[in-house]
């Protein structure tokens, strides 16, 4: 029995680049880096300054009873769900509402609740928690509130597995189409972790780097952190065709992984595991492959080691690649990543642009692929991977292609 062909109908998004799927996309094929300054929240005695935020968010008419019980990440995720859903001009109903659904995936929690609410009873002594502490800051939330918001009774759930949760959603959310227990998933993935608590958590880990993120450059020294949402409409082809949709590309296929081995250090077994099963999935030979957006996080061993797991999948493929980092312009923005890169990938098929990997100084004998450094590429792209790699070694990759 042939498996249905799993489409993208609508896209939404928001991040440092901006806060609408046009905007971000803009940005991107310019080369234009959102990291700054952080202004928006305290940073007391962090010595991390800098990271990817959104300055302002959009209008978005949401009721405040609401809001009140939302943490930033399940605003985020319900903004970008809402401009996926404009886009492939979804409507739920009474009849459709069971057969709609959303997978969330997140990498953090929600981080200003806990952040608050640390603040409020451990230091200036407050006898209680906010009423809305525990719905707001579970990694479910977005989920719920999507579904909430947009009246999805299908199957709703989160995924968190770090910075591969937006793949992991992704995957999930179409096997819930193939397996026929839903007509139309939204999926993707959010998180807001430019809070004091995560931040002094990155610190100590000594990964974040000191003035930008420089992915695959000789002189990089750490990622960036950002926050952000993505989210996209899912539907099978032939859903997507009665309805008269118009179809951006295919979710091909997902590969995951894990490497079994250390909560923090990668390994080049993992990620080429999650690539190779990736490819399998989706049907797709190497040669077919023409962008790969790179896990690419602007550390030593995570873009050598991913440099050395593309050659093992790709071979001499490898060299006819494009490959890029938007991390370099967004920022790692944990659970979101993946599905910010998911806008890349499906904007890179549908204009033939290559995003570039901006932030770029020296070239990298151990990163020795065609990163685009600095400067869109414009070439045909029949399909494209993602890839994320996570602590816990939980690897996944996805791949689209042109319909």
């Amino acid at each position: 029995m042939t498996s249905p062909r799993i489409v993208i109908t609508g896209m939404g998004g928001l991040c440092a680049l901006g806060t609408d799927v046009p905007a971000i996309w803009d940005a991107m094929r310019s080369g234009r880096s959102g990291i700054g300054e952080i202004t928006t929240t305290p940073l007391y005695d962090l010595k991390v300054r800098i990271g990817a935020e959104i300055k302002e968010l959009p209008d978005h008419g949401l009721d405040r009873r609401r809001l009140v019980t939302m943490d930033r990440f399940s605003l985020l995720a319900v903004i970008a769900a809402g401009e996926a859903m404009r886009q492939a001009g979804i409507t739920i109903d009474a009849v459709s509402a069971s057969r709609a659904g959303a997978v969330v995936g997140t990498g953090i929690y929600g981080g200003k609740t806990a952040e608050d609410n640390y603040r409020a009873v451990l230091v200036e002594g407050r006898p209680r928690a906010d009423v809305f502490t525990v719905p707001r800051i579970m990694p479910g939330a977005p989920a719920g509130q999507v579904s909430m918001q947009y009246g999805l009774r299908g199957p709703v759930f989160g995924v968190t597995s770090a910075c591969s949760s937006s793949n992991h959603a992704l995957a999930s959310a179409a096997d819930q189409l193939r397996l026929g227990r839903a007509d139309i998933m939204i999926a993707g993935g959010t998180d807001a972790p430019l809070v004091f608590g995560v931040l002094k958590g990155w610190e100590a880990l000594r990964a974040l780097a000191r003035e930008t993120c420089r992915p695959f450059s000789a002189d990089r020294d750490g990622l960036v952190i950002g926050e952000g949402a993505g989210m996209a409409v899912l539907e099978t082809f032939e859903h997507a065709t009665a309805r008269g949709a118009t179809i951006l590309a295919e979710l091909a296929g997902a590969g995951l992984s894990g490497d079994a081995t250390d909560i923090v250090a990668p390994t080049v077994e993992g990620p080429t595991a999650a690539m190779l099963a990736c490819l399998a999935d989706a049907g797709l030979a190497p040669e077919e492959v023409d962008y790969i957006n790179a896990h690419g996080t602007g550390t030593t061993a995570n873009d050598q080691i991913e440099t050395t797991a593309i050659r093992r999948v790709f071979g001499k493929h490898a060299d006819s690649l494009s490959v890029s980092s938007t991390k370099s312009m967004h920022a790692h923005c944990m659970g979101a990543s993946g599905a910010l890169e998911m806008i890349a990938c499906v904007m890179a098929i549908r204009d033939g642009i290559v995003p570039p990997t901006a932030n770029y100084r020296q070239p990298d004998p151990g990163c020795d692929l065609d990163v685009t450094p600095n400067v869109a590429k414009v070439r045909p792209v029949r399909a494209a991977i993602s890839n994320g790699f996570a602590f816990g070694g939980t690897n996944s990759t996805v791949a689209f292609k042109a319909v």
